[in-house]
């Protein structure tokens, strides 16, 4: 496609840069690094987790999660805590004032995606719904390619 015209390649890439660049702007709202509020939505979505799991599931390295940590933690986002089936174990959980920091600042775009909602049946929600899980396993994978390990 001749240079100016959007495909739907063009088009997804501008959904992808509209992404990112939301991203970064909630975490400096929130004086965070993007991977940061990734691990809030994900302990918002998991619930408290681990360090180990952080970790894993961000695929970061055990260090850089436990910075991720502290600095969750130092922000008034998360609290250590120890685990109550293994006293080893330290597990992170969310504060309710440093979640509703992150709510307040995602507020702004939950507004907007839901005009976006209006524009859509349930049938044609479910199929984008299906849609997103798809490509973030694709995304899963090629990070993991990417990083040279095995999919």
């Amino acid at each position: 496609m001749p240079h100016g015209q959007s495909g739907p390649a063009d088009l997804y890439r501008e959904f992808v840069i509209a992404f990112m660049l939301h991203n970064q702007s909630v975490a400096d709202r929130l004086g965070l690094q993007t991977v940061d509020v990734a691990a809030l939505i994900l302990m918002e979505m998991r619930g408290p987790l681990p360090v180990g799991a952080i970790s894993a599931e961000l695929d970061l390295p055990s260090a850089s999660a436990t910075r991720l940590v502290d600095r969750l933690e130092r922000g008034g986002y998360v609290r250590r805590t120890r685990s109550p089936h293994d006293r080893r174990a330290v597990i992170v959980e969310p504060v309710e004032e440093g979640m509703a920091a992150y709510h307040t600042a995602a507020a702004t775009s939950e507004r907007h995606l839901g005009k976006v909602a209006g524009h859509f049946g349930p049938e044609q929600a479910a199929i984008m719904l299906e849609m997103f899980t798809h490509v973030a396993a694709a995304y899963r994978d090629a990070t993991q390619e990417l990083r040279g390990k095995p999919t």
